[in-house]
C-alpha cells in the first residue's frame, strides 16, 4: 500500500511533533503570559527566515549542466527508494520530497534520479552559513538549507531587515550560483510563513501592523506547526482559518489541544515569543507517516518503516550525527498509541542495523490490538562525528528536506 510521503517535518504527526516541540521549547516570558500579550506589547524584533530553493536538486543542476531545465529527483530510483528533493521542473508534475520513487516516476516518466552527495551539500551549506555570520551571531539552523536569523542588532549596522535579506540572497547567489527565498517579520512563526510566499527566488515581509490580519486570513492547514492531522482535528472543532482559531478561548484550546493550546492561541494573534537560538540542543531525529488506510499486516507495516528509517538516516548522514537509541511509535485507529525503544552499547553504524532493530520492536506489538494509522521511527542518544552531543537545531526534528 502506498501511503504518501513520510517526512521528518512535512507530513501529519511528524511535522507537527517537530514544529510543536520547537514552538513549545521557548514559552513566552513569565511576566507577560501569551493569554494577555498583544503584538504591540512586545519590542519589535527583526527575524529573517532564509530557505534555499530546491536545495539538493539545485546543487545537482548547478554542477551538471545536462540536468538544467529538466525534472530532477535526488534520491534512490529503486522500488523502495524515496525522493529526498525535487527540482521545480519535477514539482510541476506533483513530485515532492519524501515521495516514493516509484510514485514519482509514475507522475513524471521523464524524471531523472540523481544519487545524493551529502558532502557537497554540507560544503555549500557551510558557505551559506559563513555569509549569515557576517550579519549576526544569532543564527538558528533548521537543516542544511534553511535557518532563522535575528538581525535586530546586526553586525552591519543596517536598519532595514528587508535590505539585509536582499543582500544575503544576492551574496548567496554570487558565492554558490543558487537562489534563496526569505521571509522577514517580527517573529519566527511569521518569518517562516513569509518565506513561502514568494518562492522561488523571492522574499516577503509581514509587519507588526499587518501580521494579525495575515494570520486571520490564512487557512490553519497552511500554518507552520499545524500538519494534516492537527488541521483535521481543528476542522472538527470548526477551526479552518486563523480567524476561526482566534475566536477560541485559551481554555478551550488547552482543553482540546493540550500544551499546544497556548501556542495556537498566540499565533492566532500574530504572537510568537520564541527566540532565535543558535545553541539549542537537539534531542532526537524522527520521521512519522499517517497512512491513507489503516493497516493490520505485520509485513506491510515493516515495509512502511523502511522509508521512515531511511529518511532519518539520510538526515543524520548529512549532519554528521549518530545515535544509539531507536524508538518505534505505533498509533492505532482509535488514536491510542504505543512506543518501543532499544538502546545499543554503541552508535548504529549502518541503516540495516536501524531497520533490523525497528522491525524487532514492531514485532513486539503484533498482533496489533487495533489497525495501525501511523508509524514513526526516531533515532536518539545523539552524538556528532566528534563524539559530542549534537547542539545544532530543534528537538525531535522532522525531516523537512
Amino acid at each position: 500500500m502506498q501511503t504518501g510521503a513520510p517526512t521528518l517535518t512535512e507530513t501529519a504527526a511528524a511535522r507537527e511533533a517537530a514544529d510543536l516541540a520547537d514552538a513549545l521549547a521557548s514559552p513566552p516570558p513569565e511576566a507577560a503570559p501569551v493569554a494577555t500579550l498583544q503584538p504591540g506589547d512586545m519590542p519589535v524584533r527583526k527575524i529573517i527566515h532564509v530557505d534555499m530553493d530546491a536545495f539538493y536538486a539545485s546543487v545537482e543542476q548547478r554542477d551538471n549542466p545536462e540536468l538544467r531545465g529538466k525534472p530532477v529527483a535526488v534520491g534512490g530510483s529503486a522500488a523502495r527508494g524515496v525522493v529526498a528533493a525535487a527540482s521545480y521542473e519535477a514539482r510541476v508534475f506533483g513530485v515532492h520530497s519524501a515521495m516514493a520513487s516509484v510514485t514519482a516516476k509514475r507522475k513524471c516518466p521523464d524524471l531523472i534520479f540523481v544519487k545524493p552527495r551529502f558532502e557537497v551539500y554540507r560544503a555549500v551549506s557551510q558557505q551559506i552559513r559563513e555569509i549569515f555570520a557576517d550579519y549576526t551571531p544569532l543564527i538558528e539552523p533548521l537543516s542544511l538549507d534553511e535557518a532563522y536569523l535575528d538581525v535586530t542588532e546586526n553586525l552591519k549596522g543596517m536598519e532595514i531587515a528587508t535590505e539585509i535579506a536582499a543582500e544575503i540572497r544576492a551574496r548567496i547567489f554570487a558565492a554558490t550560483g543558487l537562489t534563496a527565498s526569505a521571509g522577514i517579520s517580527y517573529n519566527k512563526f511569521l518569518a517562516k510563513m513569509a518565506s513561502d510566499q514568494r518562492k522561488p527566488n523571492g522574499q516577503f515581509v509581514i509587519t507588526p501592523k499587518n501580521g494579525p490580519a495575515f494570520v486571520e486570513a490564512l487557512p490553519v492547514k497552511k500554518f507552520h506547526g499545524v500538519g494534516p492531522a492537527t488541521a483535521e482535528r481543528m476542522k472538527k472543532h470548526g477551526i479552518e482559518t486563523g480567524l476561526d482559531l482566534k475566536t477560541k478561548p485559551l481554555a478551550y484550546l488547552q482543553q482540546h489541544f493540550g500544551k499546544s493550546g497556548a501556542y495556537f492561541h498566540g499565533i492566532a494573534r500574530g504572537i510568537d515569543e520564541r527566540r532565535v537560538r543558535p545553541d539549542r540542543i537537539r534531542k532526537s531525529v524522527g520521521a512519522e507517516d499517517t497512512f491513507s488506510e489503516d493497516i493490520s499486516d505485520l509485513a506491510l507495516a515493516e515495509a512502511e518503516l523502511r522509508p521512515l528509517a531511511e529518511k532519518v538516516w539520510r538526515y543524520c548522514e548529512a549532519h554528521d550525527i549518530a545515535g544509539k537509541t531507536v524508538t518505534v511509535k505505533i498509533k492505532y485507529a482509535d488514536f491510542t498509541q504505543a512506543t518501543r525503544a532499544r538502546t545499543l552499547a554503541a552508535n548504529f553504524a549502518r541503516i540495516e542495523e536501524v531497520l533490523d532493530v525497528a522491525d524487532q520492536l514492531l514485532a513486539t506489538v503484533h498482533p496489533f490490538r487495533r489497525p495501525v494509522r501511523l508509524l514513526g521511527v526516531t533515532l536518539s542518544s545523539l552524538t556528532t562525528s566528534g563524539g559530542e552531543a549534537d547542539a545544532s537545531a530543534e528537538p525531535q526534528l522532522d525531516l523537512g528536506l
